[in-house]
């Protein structure tokens, strides 16, 4: 094994063997990306590596969602490196995908905001969006149903209410990012929702929860008693 390679830090249990022995959810976001990498460059260790490409782009998650220039102008990254990323986190995202189409979505909220922020975290404006779900909770489809600025967003409850009704659901799920980063949903985001679900109560589709997606954190309008 050559001296920038999965071999540990003096005094430290390398990634690999450190996941054998307490699972992957042991390892920080340095260590499970010093796995992926295997190797580092002569003189750099791959834990440097991976620290130096976290530092680059600011998370793990910006450094998977990077698209094919931004990754490729770091060094010793090219398209097999890229592939491989762009292949974790599509399956990342589809594995919460599948959970949530087979399983209740408020008995696994937590599946449901991995899937959220899967989609919206990384978006560069704001983006509203719903999930649609039938009579057991299941997620039929999401959509996609409005864009904004950076900023701000503008809301029709009328065309949500229709989208709901084309797929048949019996409730819904909102969502929408904060790109700012900060989560905290504003008095307009409150106001919305009211309106959204005012509408659909005279149709009878329950509006189960709306989630405000910053980064690294997510608000729940449920959990915080506004529906």
């Amino acid at each position: 094994m050559n001296n920038h390679s999965l071999a540990p830090w003096p005094g430290e249990l390398a990634p690999r063997e450190k996941l054998l022995r307490d699972g992957a959810a042991a390892l920080s976001d340095v260590e499970l990306l010093a796995i992926f990498l295997r190797t580092g460059f002569p003189g750099v260790h791959v834990m440097s590596r991976a620290e130096q490409l976290l530092r680059q782009f600011g998370s793990l998650h910006r450094l998977v969602s990077a698209d094919y220039a931004q990754l490729c102008a770091q060094k010793g990254v090219g398209d097999a490196t890229y592939s491989q990323l762009s292949a974790t986190s599509e399956l990342a995202f589809r594995c919460f995908s599948s959970r949530l189409t087979q399983e209740d979505a408020l008995l696994n909220p937590q599946v449901t905001r991995n899937y959220l922020q899967s989609l919206l975290t990384h978006r560069e404006r704001e983006v509203f969006l719903v999930l649609l779900l039938d009579n057991q909770h299941r997620v039929l489809c999401h959509q996609e149903m409005f864009a904004g600025s950076i900023s701000s967003v503008v809301v029709h409850p009328r065309e949500i209410v229709r989208e709901a009704l084309k797929a048949n659901a019996a409730a819904i799920i909102l969502a929408h990012n904060h790109p700012s980063g900060r989560a905290e949903p504003s008095l307009a985001d409150r106001q919305i929702t009211e309106q959204i679900v005012n509408a659909c109560q005279l149709l009878e589709i329950r509006v189960l929860d709306h989630l405000v997606i910053g980064r690294g954190e997510c608000v729940s309008f449920a959990e915080r008693g506004w529906l």
